[in-house]
């Protein structure tokens, strides 16, 4: 495990073997980080945060209380995580918990509103905004997200092999792999 000198870690942190925590970074007391991860430079990991093994957190991302990291998540650089849907900087919190599911990426400068889950493998685009739940292999771009089509395990899109009456066969033509996806959260073609 390596801390760089100029990161704070809070007490009752844990920290799994060979992650390591870079400048500047501040870890909150009762998070939990696997092993094997990259907390970058000036990311800020709040009180009670889960993080998995193999996580990649690029510099100056926001992980809110809340916020549920599963093992192999890429998060990129100034990514923000929301953890309350009607903040005031008066009375009452309502916490709202999020999870990001094992093997998800996270572009650069998008925001994650609070009390979404955001499926296996799926692919949030920078400058994303996710204000809805995000299934599994989806590519979400936009102001706000919306689904603009799949990608396999390695995040490479993927295109229609076939349709049938209630689903359609994705396939990746770098890797061969298949995605079979109900209709209903199919992205609808746009005229350009």
């Amino acid at each position: 495990m390596f801390i760089h000198p100029t990161a704070i870690v809070e007490e009752n942190v844990e920290i799994g073997e060979n992650t390591r925590i870079w400048h500047f970074a501040h870890v909150r007391r009762n998070a939990k980080i696997g092993y094997s991860c990259v907390i970058g430079k000036g990311v800020y990991v709040d009180e009670g945060v889960r993080i998995g093994n193999r996580v990649k957190i690029q510099n100056f991302v926001s992980v809110y209380k809340g916020v549920t990291i599963e093992d192999d998540v890429f998060i990129g650089p100034h990514a923000t995580f929301t953890n309350d849907k009607y903040p005031r900087a008066f009375g009452d919190r309502e916490l709202v918990e999020t999870l990001v599911k094992r093997g998800a990426s996270i572009g650069a400068n998008s925001t994650i509103v609070c009390g979404v889950t955001i499926g296996e493998y799926a692919m949030i685009a920078a400058g994303a905004v996710v204000t809805k739940d995000v299934p599994p292999f989806a590519l979400v771009m936009g102001v706000p997200g919306k689904i603009r089509g799949f990608v396999c395990k390695r995040g490479h899109p993927m295109s229609v092999k076939e349709e049938f009456e209630d689903r359609i066969l994705y396939r990746c033509e770098r890797c061969d792999e298949e995605l079979l996806v109900p209709k209903g959260i199919v992205p609808k073609r746009e005229n350009n």
